[in-house]
C-alpha cells in the first residue's frame, strides 16, 4: 500500500513534505521496526526518482530554450523581437527573478537599459549607468563577467545613489552580468538577477555568455543591414559597390540562418564546417581545447598547420577576432576563461570583413553545439551512472527492473558485458570534466554504461574480451586526456544483475597493473599470468596450470616420459644439474636431454626470472593437485 502511495504522489508531483506521511502514519499506528523501516526506504526511493524527475525537467528546459534561441536566430528578422527573446529565455534558463540587457551608448560614454523581462520598477527600466558604475557599468568598462551575492553591500564596484535606489526599488540582491562582444569590444551586458540570495555557478556564466554572443550577433547583423540600406539610399552612384556589399550581407545572413538551422536540426560539427566551405571554399578543420581535431572538411590537417596554429589561435583569444597568417585564417570561441574551439580555414583568397565574421560565427556556433552536448552528455550520464553505481553497490537485483532500466539508455539486458575500472592521471579540474565527458559519450555510443568517481572510471561495455577492451579504453582515453590512463577489465557477465564481485576483481586488476610498472596499459585478469590468478575472484588454477605447463603434461601423458618431473626437481635443485641428476638417479647426460626437450616445448626464454617463476608456481600447483 506505501508503495501505491508513493506512486500516486509522483505522479501528482506532489511537494516533498507529503512523503513523510506514511511513515507517520505507521509510527502512529505503532508499526514494528521493520514496517517503518521499509517504509523509510521506500520514502528515500521516491525522493531520489522525484530529485532525478525535477533535473531532467530543468535540464530539458535548459535545452529547450538554448533550441528555441537558435531557431528564432534563423526565422527573426526584427532586432527588438530577437532580443526580446533572449532576455526572456535568460530569465527562464537561469530560473532569474529577473533578466535585462544594457547596450552601450558610444556617443554619450555610457550604458543604458535596452530590454527587460520581470522587471515591476520603471525607475529600474529607465537607468542609464556611467562607464564603470554599478555592476553593469564595470562589466560594460571590464568587458568581463560579473557577479554579486549582495549588490547594495557588495564594494567590489563603485557605487551610485541613483543606481542602489533603483536596484532597491526593483528588489534585487543578487545579480550577474555579462559582457556583450563583437570582437573584442564589449558592446553591452546581459543580466540574470534574483532577488534573494543566489550564488551563481560556472555553467550558468558560461550559459549566459552563450546567449550574450547570441544577442551580439543579432545587433551587429541589425547594424550591418542597417548600414547596407544606408549605403543605397547614400550613395546611388556607386550602386555596384553597394549591391556588392549587400550580396555579402545577404551571404553572411545566409551562412548564419543555415548553421543555426543544422543547430536546431541537431547537426554536428563537420556540417557547419562544410557550411563554411560552401560560402569561402578552401579546406577547414576544427580542434577542441586540447589540440584534438574535432572534425575536417576539404582535407585532412597538415603536419606544418597544426603547428602554427597554436600562436595564432592565442593571437584570436587575446583580439577575439580572425587571425591571418599566408593562407590560414583562425578563429577561437570561449565561454568565460574556457576556449571551446579553434576554427582553421585554408584559404588562398584573401577574405573580406563579413567573410572573417562568417567565419568567427562558425566557432560561435559550433561552441554552442559542444556546450548543448555537453549539457546533453551530462543529464545522459547521470542516468547511466545512476544505474551502474546501483548495479556495482548490489542495490538492483530484480531482472525485469534491471532490463528496464537498461532499455530506457539503451543498454542489452541479456547481452555480454565487460566491466573496466580506469585510473587517469588528470589532476585537475579541467582533466577531469573531460575525462567525465570521454568516459559518458564513449559508454553512449557503445550502449554501455559508465560511472566516475574522482580519478577512477568505471565502465561496462558490450563485448566477451576483457582484455582487448582494456586496452582500447586505455589507448584512447589516454590520447584525448594527453596523460596515461591504466584499465583493468573483469568479466564478461552474461547479464546484468549484481556486479560487485567483477568490480573488485577490476578494480584489483587495474591496481596490479599500476604495481606492476604498467601504467598506461590494459589488460584483463586472464592475461596477468600468476598475479591474475592470486587477485582474481575465480581462481582458475586449472586454467592457469594448462596454459603454463600444457605442451610439457601432454607430451609426458602421451610418450610416457618424465619430463615435469625432471622440471620440478631442476628448479628445485636451483638449476643445478648434478644436484637434479642424483636427486632423479639418472645420468646428468639425461637430465640436459630432457630439459632441451623442455626447452623446444615452451619455447625460447623459459628460464628467464618472470618465466621461470610462473614455471616453478605452475609445477607446485600441479604437485599439490595430484596428491
Amino acid at each position: 500500500m506505501s508503495a501505491e502511495f508513493f506512486l500516486e504522489l509522483l505522479a501528482r508531483e506532489a511537494p516533498a513534505v507529503e512523503f513523510e506521511a506514511p511513515v507517520l502514519e505507521a509510527r502512529a499506528a505503532g508499526a514494528s521496526p521493520q514496517t517503518l523501516e521499509r517504509l523509510e526506504y521506500g520514502k528515500r526511493i521516491a525522493l531520489r526518482i522525484r530529485a532525478t524527475l525535477e533535473r531532467r525537467a530543468r535540464r530539458e528546459a535548459e535545452l529547450s530554450a538554448l533550441f528555441d534561441t537558435a531557431g528564432d536566430l534563423a526565422g527573426l528578422r526584427d532586432l527588438d523581437a530577437v532580443l526580446e527573446a533572449i532576455v526572456r529565455r535568460a530569465r527562464r534558463l537561469l530560473q532569474a527573478d529577473v533578466s535585462y540587457m544594457t547596450l552601450n551608448d558610444d556617443e554619450r560614454g555610457d550604458t543604458y537599459m535596452r530590454m527587460t523581462d520581470g522587471s515591476v520598477s520603471a525607475a529600474f527600466r529607465r537607468l542609464r549607468l556611467p562607464l564603470g558604475a554599478g555592476l553593469g557599468g564595470l562589466v560594460a568598462q571590464t568587458g568581463m563577467p560579473y557577479t554579486s551575492g549582495s549588490y547594495l553591500s557588495d564594494d567590489q564596484f563603485r557605487h551610485r545613489a541613483d543606481i542602489d535606489e533603483a536596484v532597491g526599488e526593483e528588489g534585487l540582491v543578487s545579480i550577474l552580468g555579462v559582457p556583450m562582444r563583437l570582437g573584442s569590444q564589449a558592446i553591452g551586458v546581459l543580466f540574470a538577477a534574483h532577488r534573494t540570495d543566489h550564488p551563481f555557478a560556472k555553467e550558468e556564466v558560461a550559459l549566459l555568455s552563450s546567449l550574450a554572443a547570441y544577442a551580439a550577433v543579432a545587433i551587429d547583423n541589425a547594424r550591418l543591414l542597417a548600414e547596407t540600406r544606408a549605403a543605397l539610399e547614400e550613395l546611388s552612384a556607386a550602386n555596384e559597390v553597394v549591391r556588392a556589399r549587400g550580396d555579402a550581407v545577404e551571404r553572411a545572413a545566409q551562412a548564419h540562418d543555415r548553421m543555426a538551422d543544422l543547430v536546431v536540426r541537431g547537426g554536428g560539427v563537420a556540417d557547419i564546417c562544410q557550411v563554411v566551405v560552401d560560402v569561402l571554399g578552401g579546406a577547414i578543420f576544427v580542434l577542441d581545447d586540447h589540440d584534438a581535431v574535432l572534425a575536417a572538411v576539404g582535407a585532412d590537417p597538415d603536419p606544418a598547420d597544426l603547428a602554427a596554429v597554436a600562436d595564432l589561435a592565442a593571437a584570436s583569444r587575446a583580439s577575439g577576432r580572425t587571425v591571418a597568417r599566408g593562407a590560414l585564417r583562425v578563429a577561437t570561441a570561449a565561454a568565460g576563461a574556457e576556449t571551446l574551439c579553434t576554427l582553421v580555414l585554408r584559404c588562398d583568397d584573401e577574405l573580406s570583413a563579413l567573410d572573417q565574421r562568417i567565419l568567427e560565427r562558425a566557432a560561435l556556433v559550433i561552441a554552442l553545439l559542444r556546450l548543448i552536448q555537453r549539457s546533453v552528455a551530462e543529464a545522459e550520464g547521470r542516468v547511466r551512472g545512476d544505474l551502474l553505481r546501483d548495479l556495482l553497490d548490489g542495490r538492483v537485483n530484480d531482472p525485469q527492473t534491471v532490463a528496464d532500466r537498461a532499455k530506457r539508455v539503451g543498454v542489452e539486458a541479456g547481452a555480454r558485458h565487460v566491466l573496466v575500472v580506469v585510473r587517469h592521471e588528470a589532476d585537475d579540474e579541467t582533466g577531469r570534466r573531460r575525462a567525465a565527458f570521454w568516459a559518458a559519450s564513449h559508454a553512449a555510443a557503445a550502449h554501455g554504461l559508465s560511472e566516475v568517481q574522482g580519478g577512477e572510471i568505471v565502465l561496462l561495455l558490450p563485448g566477451d574480451r576483457p582484455g582487448e577492451v582494456a586496452r582500447r579504453v586505455a589507448h584512447e582515453l589516454g590520447q584525448s586526456l594527453g596523460h596515461a590512463a591504466t584499465a583493468g577489465a573483469a568479466g564478461p557477465v552474461d547479464e546484468l544483475g549484481d556486479l560487485t564481485a567483477v568490480y573488485r576483481e577490476a578494480k584489483r586488476c587495474a591496481e596490479a597493473l599500476l604495481a606492476l610498472g604498467q601504467a598506461g596499459g590494459g589488460a584483463g585478469v586472464d592475461e596477468l599470468g600468476f598475479v591474475g590468478l592470486l587477485i582474481g575472484d575465480g581462481n582458475d588454477v586449472g586454467g592457469f596450470i594448462t596454459g603454463t605447463l600444457g605442451p610439457v603434461l601432454d607430451y609426458d601423458a602421451k610418450r610416457g616420459t618424465e619430463l615435469v618431473q625432471t622440471l620440478d626437481a631442476y628448479f628445485g635443485c636451483g638449476g643445478a644439474l648434478a644436484k637434479t641428476a642424483a636427486r632423479l638417479h639418472i645420468h646428468a647426460n639425461t637430465v640436459t636431454q630432457r630439459l632441451e626437450r623442455v626447452g623446444r616445448l615452451l619455447g625460447p626464454g623459459w628460464q628467464e626470472p618472470e618465466r621461470a617463476l610462473e614455471l616453478h608456481l605452475a609445477l607446485r600447483l600441479h604437485r599439490l593437485r595430484t596428491w
